[in-house]
């Protein structure tokens, strides 16, 4: 706790130069490092131009906007001051120089503001993992998954659950009290109501997850040597991001290519030909290939149709279809030249629309893999004290879920989940 008794600053816009330098003071003495500074603070949530000035000799630093906030209304929830100054850098390095002189005062760690927030109760951890997701967006996608979380769309629809395990738990401690009063204790019921909860989390469980969302869907091209894989790829890409030849086996080791696919974000990855071979690096690409396959979101299969692996999202492709020497076009291929970008629309648009469904749906609140492993922790819980004939069984189970829920939103220790998320934000959020 003595971390939340310190007073925090950082410049919280990007590095100058910039038209302008947010700089943010949080704790215990903001408003009165933010007096020494800039004089009398302006109301509450209102703006005020001010002449910031050097403690020590009176220097003048520069006029800029000084706003207040005062705890626990603040985005911290403790006192807060933000300077809005001129954005040069010897602008902000001299505000930030003045701050640090100051005694109390002390540079922010990366994602203080947002933990104390957390620890104050502002925000809970899935909203500050929205944020951070916010931050990283790089699709459309992302950005409204990540605002979701950062909005507390989870933060709500876990307060509901709550509610009802509390109302369950209240239930089955009152059946406690009164089995040896009443033999016709209201187990039924209760169990009833926790299989309609365990059901209602499992359907949340079976959504698509934000990993896809975040990281990308993969999309592995594979195939035989001199398949075409390669112009593929780089056609998708719509720059020369693999190297192609007409030596069979050039691709020995894979190579991803990140890219949004009208808004999606997708991983194409580029593999080495299928083949025996007695090459030593070309045999470990070979391997690589095989356990890419496995791992693929969607395949784009360049080789004879009978010889595709099995694959749940499988896509063939009839690829140099220009070429004179090719036949007719395979049953449920696409055929596709890499060189005149003949079928490539089809073929991405049937892409794009399996890697939509393997995302979660427009704005829709999307689980990352920690809350589900904590959502799932709940349910089997739930769904064991929907299964019990044993009250006191029952009650421990809901409360069992109940800690889940605490790990879930934050509440309950959680402390290397926090440390590792607050590293990726910048210092000053």
């Amino acid at each position: 706790m003595a971390r939340l008794m310190d007073t925090i600053f950082a410049l919280a816009s990007g590095r100058p130069p910039a038209a302008i330098a947010v700089i943010r003071v949080s704790g215990p003495q903001a408003h009165a490092a933010g007096e020494l500074i800039a004089g009398r603070l302006p109301e509450p949530r209102e703006v005020a131009l001010r002449a910031l000035r050097r403690p020590a000799d009176g220097t003048l630093l520069d006029h800029a906007l000084v706003l207040r906030f005062d705890g626990p209304a603040s985005a911290t929830g403790e006192n807060v001051v933000e300077f809005q100054l001129h954005g040069g850098r010897a602008v902000a390095d001299a505000m930030l120089d003045v701050l640090a002189s100051l005694d109390g005062l002390r540079l922010a760690q990366p994602g203080e503001f947002t933990r104390r927030a957390l620890d104050n109760g502002r925000i809970d951890l899935t909203e500050a993992e929205g944020l951070a997701d916010l931050i990283e967006a790089e699709t459309e996608t992302q950005r409204r998954a990540a605002l979701a979380l950062a909005e507390g769309g989870l933060r709500a629809q876990i307060e509901r659950w709550q509610e009802r395990l509390l109302s369950l738990a209240a239930r089955a401690e009152a059946a406690i009290d009164y089995a040896e009063e009443d033999e016709h204790t209201p187990v039924a019921a209760l169990c009833s109501d926790c299989g309609a909860l365990a059901t209602e989390l499992e359907d949340w469980l079976a959504r698509p997850r934000l990993e896809p969302l975040k990281d990308g869907v993969r999309i592995v091209v594979a195939g035989p040597p001199n398949a075409g894989k390669s112009s593929l790829v780089n056609a998708i890409a719509g720059s020369e991001r693999a190297i192609v030849t007409d030596i069979a086996g050039t691709t020995r080791d894979h190579i991803d290519v990140p890219l949004a696919l009208r808004g999606l974000p997708v991983i194409v990855t580029d593999t080495a030909g299928l083949r025996e071979s007695r090459d030593a690096v070309e045999r470990i690409g070979v391997e690589r290939s095989h356990g890419l396959i496995a791992a693929a979101d969607i395949l784009l299969w360049l080789g004879e149709p009978g010889d595709a692996p099995a694959h749940p999202r499988l896509v063939r492709v009839y690829a140099k279809s220009d070429l004179p020497e090719r036949g007719e076009v395979p049953r449920g291929s696409f055929p596709v030249s890499a060189l005149s970008g003949a079928g490539l629309t089809q073929l991405l648009d049937q892409v794009r629309e399996l890697a939509a469904a393997l995302l979660p749906a427009e704005d829709a609140i999307a689980l990352n893999r920690r809350q589900a492993e904590h959502l799932a922790e709940a349910h089997e819980a739930v769904a064991r004290a929907a299964g019990s004939e044993d009250i006191v069984t029952i009650a421990e189970d809901i409360r069992l879920a109940r800690g889940a829920f605490d790990r879930l939103t934050g509440r309950a220790s959680v402390e290397n989940v926090l440390d590792a998320l607050f590293s990726r934000f910048c210092l000053g959020k």
